[in-house]
């Protein structure tokens, strides 16, 4: 399944990390190890922080892709499902709103 995986890191350890040079190097390994399908580097409520496109197969997949972050730079991960336009047209929403209203 698709998902939005937001992920934001405390100034510490990631300021620590970006004054011994090893910051880009370590990003580098977790993107290489969770192989998203998209990712963004951002701003995210005053800290750093990344947008990435992952799919979860399984929900013991979630550890694999938030643990490198959890562990490297003390972050906060969190999922979200994402829909594209061809998911969100299987849901049938018409049959549902008759259903609901």
């Amino acid at each position: 399944m698709r998902m939005i995986m937001l992920v934001q890191c405390p100034l510490e350890p990631f300021n620590t990390e970006v004054r011994k040079g090893k910051a880009g190097a370590k990003m580098k390994q977790i993107l290489d190890a969770i192989k998203p399908e998209a990712a963004y580097f951002t701003e995210r409520e005053g800290h750093r922080g990344g947008v990435f496109v992952v799919n979860v197969e399984s929900p013991s997949d979630i550890p694999r892709f938030a643990e490198p972050w959890f562990l490297g730079f003390n972050a906060e991960v969190e999922f979200r499902i994402a829909m594209t336009p061809e998911d969100l047209g299987r849901a049938d929403l018409e049959s549902l709103g008759k259903k609901w209203a």
